[in-house]
């Protein structure tokens, strides 16, 4: 079992808004000037004495019901409407652009499990998926599903979740997980209404329809079901910090008090999740820190005393999964000689183990070859990889024994792939008796691709290609350029263009990056952009330090104490981009989001005359602030990302680069930022008293707006076409700012 990288990035979601065509309201009179927030006197003092005047502290509610705190947020909407007004008919172009390249009727590639197709679909007009199933038999696969899909024939199949009817009236709504019982009878989801990212969970009879009357609340969406179908095991949330503290089993018609504690996480830096083994041997309970794992396994058939397959050490992070009679495991655990396996490598493991030094090494570690990720066969091991900025699959036939063993020919085999510049994964992969590898495929000209490859003979079918109505990939180029950083370091860059382009230095730019938690921005296809690109927009994904696209190392060295290399990458690759001839100096925008955003905050401190426009959505901008108050969620386990600054080296150096407390007077880029009032990772009074402060010492006369979505979380509006409208309103605030023709 494999816990997600972070619980960091999303973004999308309100109440529906009107067709573009719609008749409007008539405007309220627009504020005359821009939102000046109060100043009270606050001072946050560190443990070892440092004080810091924070005079917008009282922006802040958790409870979000301070009447003058909403009041200001509801002024900057205002101030937003009033300034985006002129720019009405260019956000509602470029909405109709957007939502006319979705296909709106379209499904999900399905998947085979225990006998029953699985995919979601969705209905024309409708913001939100319909998830459902139908029974195995002759003549059904999942092209003929698909096919049917397409006609509209939906004969046979077997609605598990219809979300549009479970989200009507909300002004928020979002399935986070859902899980059919091992015989096929059972559903149990967990739903969430507000955006906080606290679920509840709720069940189904499948085959009577009934709903059980229990619903369990304040829970992760993460569900595993025991073999005896009754038994559901989850993670409750601690209600104040949010953070994943319990897992808990639920037996069907019993009181939800009576829930069995299975097991207790006490270490506040540990992230926690479970799952089932490949092979449904087991159930798992994982515990990831930033920089240590620890994992726990109890047959599912009787799932009541956990074994620990090795205990967490500092530095030492691994996962797991069994089939096959063995455990296979990627770690950076040292191998004989001491050294870290820094990029990871595989090893097995007899299926009882207990501790590490059962473990035996499979594939080596290779400094130049990072391994993210492996999916188990019974004939084979796919291996998903990445080297020299790019990600690949390399695959692993078993031999006799269980071991690794090459192909007849002795080569190395690898998933080939069809571009110079691409990203590629593994996708879902149900049955390990399969001969048939199913992995994604895209590029930031080329739609989502799902294929599969027969492993024995090297046969490729195409099973869907995301449908972008009238999208011509031939068009438009993806190049990939090295660019390198001030101390040396070769950064990679990924670029989308309309083809005709001249790399004259005039046309406009648009820089995205995230750039934090070994997450890689890899260059996948963005439909939106397209948007952007018909408007001699050059688009460009710099993969700095921070993200893990050049292997562990490159996410190390944008950490904690090596923060800055992220900010100076981001800045580095601008220069070069414009030294290049793709863009024009004074017609750069750049974008980020979370994380992300406190890369856009940090940036148009240090570098502002670098860029005439920023996108900031949720932004992580009072980091010293944050990372001093241990009850705001995510807190505690982000000190190994960004530092404890409890100890004063972390403390100055966070308070170095912090955007909100480096704010000073300068001329700024004009800026969009975003965020909504229930997100739970980045609360809203972070962009909130960063903009007020921004108004307080700004010496340009670029537009600063705020825009607060007063009923989301830190994933934005729900529905699919909700989150269309914010980003067709901030890429009509930069189409503007770039002085693209005809953006008014």
């Amino acid at each position: 079992m494999k816990l997600p990288a972070s619980f960091l990035l999303a973004l999308l979601m309100t109440l529906p808004t009107p067709p573009s065509n719609a008749a409007a309201a008539p405007p309220a009179a627009p504020p005359a000037t821009a939102p000046d927030a109060a100043r009270k006197p606050h001072p946050v003092t560190a443990p070892f004495g440092a004080t810091r005047e924070d005079e917008y502290y009282w922006l802040r509610d958790d409870d979000r019901k301070d009447a003058a705190m909403l009041a200001y947020l509801e002024a900057e909407n205002a101030w937003t409407d009033a300034v985006m007004a002129p720019l009405k008919p260019l956000q509602d172009t470029l909405y109709d652009e957007i939502v006319g390249r979705i296909k709106q009727d379209d499904s999900s590639v399905p998947y085979r499990e225990r006998g029953w197709w699985y995919y979601s679909r969705f209905e024309k007009g409708k913001d939100y998926p319909v998830h459902a199933r139908r029974q195995d038999g002759p003549g059904i696969d999942a092209l003929s599903i698909q096919a049917a899909n397409e006609r509209g024939d939906f004969a046979g199949e077997q609605v598990l979740l219809d979300v549009n009817a479970m989200a009507e009236g909300k002004g928020y709504f979002s399935v986070g997980d859902y899980v059919v019982s091992q015989d096929n009878r059972i559903l149990a989801w967990a739903d969430d209404a507000v955006g906080r990212r606290q679920y509840t969970i709720r069940f189904r009879d499948l085959e009577t329809g009934r709903v059980w009357p229990e619903t369990i609340e304040g829970v992760s969406p993460n569900l595993v079901w025991a073999d005896d179908n009754r038994t559901l095991f989850y993670v409750e949330n601690d209600p104040e910090t949010l953070l994943t503290v319990r897992v808990k089993k639920h037996v069907l018609g019993t009181p939800v008090a009576q829930d069995v504690l299975v097991y207790e996480e006490h270490d506040d830096s540990f992230y926690m999740g479970i799952g089932r083994t490949r092979d449904d041997r087991f159930i798992t309970i994982g515990v990831e820190s930033t920089v240590a794992s620890e994992l726990r396994y109890a047959p599912a058939a009787d799932p009541r005393a956990f074994t620990v397959l090795a205990k967490r050490q500092r530095d030492v992070e691994y996962d797991a999964d069994h089939l096959g009679g063995r455990w296979v495991i990627r770690t950076n655990a040292p191998g004989a000689d001491g050294k870290p396996a820094t990029n990871f490598k595989l090893a097995t493991a007899p299926s009882d183990a207990t501790s590490r030094a059962q473990w035996s090494d499979w594939l080596a570690h290779d400094p130049g070859v990072f391994i993210e990720e492996f999916e188990l066969f019974d004939g084979f091991t796919a291996v998903a990889e990445r080297s020299g900025g790019l990600e690949r699959i390399r695959l692993l036939k078993h031999g006799e024994g269980g071991g690794s063993a090459r192909w007849a020919d002795g080569s190395q085999q690898y998933v080939a792939a069809d571009e110079p510049v691409y990203s590629m994964g593994l996708s879902v992969n149900a049955e390990p008796d399969s001969g048939w590898l199913r992995y994604g495929y895209t590029s930031l000209a080329t739609p989502a691709t799902t294929y599969e490859l027969n492993v024995a003979t090297g046969e490729r079918r195409l099973l869907k290609q995301q449908p972008v109505p009238g999208y011509d990939p031939a068009k438009y180029v993806t190049e990939r350029v090295w660019v390198t950083a001030r101390d040396g370091a070769k950064v990679p860059v990924s670029l989308v263009y309309r083809k005709g382009l001249r790399k004259d230095g005039t046309a406009p730019l648009f820089q995205y990056a995230y750039g934090s938690y070994g997450i890689s921005m890899d260059p996948g296809f963005n439909s939106p952009v397209v948007s952007l690109l018909d408007r001699g927009v050059v688009y460009a994904i710099a993969h700095i330090r921070g993200g893990q696209e050049m292997g562990r190392q490159w996410y190390e060295d944008g950490k904690l104490l090596k923060k800055q290399n992220t900010f100076n990458d981001f800045v580095d690759v601008t220069r070069e981009l414009v030294k290049l001839g793709y863009a024009a100096p004074g017609r750069v925008a750049a974008s980020g989001g979370s994380a992300g955003g406190l890369l856009m905050g940090a940036v148009a401190n240090q570098a502002p005359a670098d860029y005439r426009v920023m996108v900031a959505q949720v932004p992580f901008v009072d980091v010293v602030t944050t990372m001093l108050d241990e009850s705001i969620p995510l807190t505690t386990n982000e000190y190994d990302e960004w530092g404890n600054p409890q100890e004063q080296r972390f403390y100055d150096y966070m308070l170095s680069y912090s955007p909100y407390d480096n704010v000073r007077a300068q001329d700024y880029p004009a800026l969009f930022v975003g965020t909504g009032l229930w997100d739970s990772q980045v609360q809203y009074w972070e962009p909130a008293k960063w903009v007020a402060r921004l108004r307080d010492v700004n010496t340009g006369t670029r537009p600063v707006v705020f825009r607060t979505n007063m009923e989301a979380g830190h994933g934005g509006k729900s529905g699919r076409f909700q989150r269309f409208r914010e980003q067709a309103e901030y890429y009509a605030f930069v189409l503007d700012q770039l002085g693209v023709a005809g953006a008014k």
